[in-house]
């Protein structure tokens, strides 16, 4: 399904002899709507001016032209400040070469929605309204001055001088959001709350002309006595989230500084810092309007020049909007989103490596549990073919509501990686890593479930079952430490199905998790058989091959003995 938008827009002169605002708009067809996007835009041309008429009416088509000219390649971000910018030297530079003319500028607000995201660039006093679940938020902020008697006089305008800081922002999209580009004839006389009684009117099917017209009529009534101009814009429905517009966003945004408690981003305010990598930070932030608690995500600061990891984080962010369901922290929708980061779900309770660091004993059955509730969780990321990598006591959250969930999607594979991710075997934990990996095999579904394996196995008995692998070791995998060495009280079928999860040939493996999860639930009615010992020479040929040295040179010794005494 595509993009589907209604849209608007209405523009007037009101009490003035002429009209020196301008609006416009362009719903493309395919590929350009996928690919670029819906544009629309207002503009109001400095008054007192005889070319702020022309000073809005070139900025707006030359905006709406050249922008659709741009590279594909291009975020949506560069894209807008190339045009922008282009089009302020020449506005500047027709003032300042004809007479009639000195002085024209003009403010913009443009509005782009491409994907699931939506994108603004502005200067002046124009203004761009976000309606979302009933409340209406300026996206904008006006560049005039800060003292009572010159609140109308702007500092920044198109065409205003040679240099123009534009500001730019972005956010997700959601169905039924309402956008609203406005001049100051309109949002200057009519409050926020009648403005939102009008934007509420526009329910499925409403008609968005309507809708811009009604605006200009109340504000009429309201006594503007400045040019009005309106543009409505309503969300139906939006296309399936798609990989690139995640890596587009991802480069655009700038990345938030360190953040302490009691510092805010875009409404959230930080209660607390509570993880921090060489790469991302985590913070546990209070959603000002609700009050809720939420986990923010952000690359740290020194990454901000790092395309790779912007991408990365991206792809990241993707992937955890698409594990819908209990078994995962929920991605949170922002209503504005001013610097690169995600919000997920928070959720009270701690890590199996958190409890594991206090010395809590796992009994039995609570590592069953724990088991059946991961196998399901992964048996739900490889339905949606997505492979975890990273499976491990660390990334497994037991809620305070029973609840378990996997954190962490950051080495997570979906097949759509750049080549040089999918070539990365070895992404992860290396006691956690199955023996194919360190021969270079790809991860796969397999991977995750031995990984599993070795993480109730650790929860048991607080050893792995190969021993502990460091970083760049080359490790030899023979057979496993039986766990009930070190745990006697563990039935006999539960250890025969840690040792067929943890068996260093794949092929004796679970194949699925929904096999993995059969045998955890069947238990002792339906155990599984023990695997059978191997011989050494399958077990380990370096060591049988030793073994026979050995026997050899004893041989020979005994040999030369025996000679010798003769």
């Amino acid at each position: 399904m595509p993009l589907i938008l209604q849209a608007g827009h209405a523009t007037r002169a009101g009490q003035r002899a002429a009209n020196e605002d301008f609006v416009g708009m362009v719903l493309p067809g395919e590929p350009d709507l996928s690919s670029k996007g819906f544009i629309a835009a207002v503009a109001d041309g400095v008054s007192g001016n005889d070319g702020g008429r022309e000073a809005s009416e070139y900025t707006i088509r030359g905006l709406l032209g050249d922008y659709y000219a741009t590279s594909d390649t291009w975020p949506v971000t560069q894209s807008l400040d190339r045009v922008i910018k282009a089009i302020n030297s020449w506005v500047q530079q027709q003032g300042s070469i004809r007479a009639e003319l000195a002085g024209m500028a003009t403010t913009l607000t443009t509005l782009v929605l491409r994907g699931h995201f939506y994108y603004f660039a502005h200067v002046g006093d124009t203004r761009l309204y976000l309606l979302r679940d009933g409340r209406l938020a300026v996206l904008t902020t006006d560049h005039v001055w800060d003292r009572p008697e010159m609140q109308h006089v702007l500092t920044r305008a198109i065409g205003l001088d040679t240099r123009i800081a534009i500001d730019h922002g972005m956010g997700e999209l959601q169905e039924g959001d309402v956008f609203l580009l406005a001049s100051d004839g309109v949002w200057d006389v009519l409050s926020r709350h009648v403005l939102t009684e009008h934007l509420l009117a526009m329910q499925p099917g409403a008609d968005a002309q309507a809708a811009a017209e009604a605006l200009l009529d109340a504000a009429l009534a309201a006594g503007t006595r400045d040019n009005l101009s309106a543009l409505v814009v309503r969300v139906q429905a939006l296309p399936e989230m798609n990989l690139r517009d995640a890596l587009s966003g991802s480069q655009q945004l700038p990345l938030p500084p360190k953040l302490k408690p009691g510092q805010t981003i875009d409404g959230y305010t930080v209660e607390e810092q509570i993880h921090a990598s060489a790469a991302t930070l985590l913070y546990r932030v209070r959603e000002d309007g609700s009050g809720r608690q939420l986990v923010l995500k952000t690359l740290h600061p020194d990454k901000a020049e790092d395309a790779h990891e912007r991408s990365a984080f991206a792809h990241e962010e993707w992937l955890a909007r698409r594990v819908v369901g209990r078994f995962f922290p929920q991605v949170i929708s922002p209503a504005q989103k001013s610097r690169l980061y995600y919000l997920t779900t928070w959720h009270e309770g701690s890590t199996l490596q958190q409890q594991l660091d206090v010395g809590k004993h796992f009994t039995i059955p609570e590592v069953l549990g724990c088991g059946i509730r991961l196998v399901r969780a992964l048996g739900a990321l490889h339905r949606r073919s997505i492979v975890h990598r990273d499976i491990k006591p660390a990334n497994i959250h037991l809620g305070s509501d029973g609840e378990l969930r996997i954190l962490d999607l950051g080495v997570a594979q979906s097949g759509l990686e750049a080549e040089d991710e999918v070539r990365a075997p070895r992404a992860g934990t290396p006691s956690f890593l199955a023996p194919e990996q360190f021969d270079d095999a790809p991860a796969s579904p397999a991977t995750d479930l031995y990984a599993a394996g070795v993480t109730l196995y650790l929860l048991l008995t607080r050893r792995y079952p190969y021993g502990e692998i460091e970083p760049f070791q080359t490790p030899r995998f023979g057979s496993p430490v039986m766990p009930s060495r070190h745990r006697p009280d563990l039935p006999m079928w539960l250890e025969n199905v840690l040792l067929k999860a943890i068996a260093a040939d794949p092929a004796e493996r679970f194949e699925t998790a929904e096999e993995f999860l059969l045998a955890l639930e069947r238990g002792a009615a339906q155990p599984l058989a023990r695997p059978a010992a191997k011989p050494l020479a399958e077990r380990d040929p370096t060591a049988l091959w030793r073994a026979l040295a050995l026997i050899s040179v004893v041989a020979n010794l005994l040999l030369l003995y025996l000679l010798v005494v003769r």
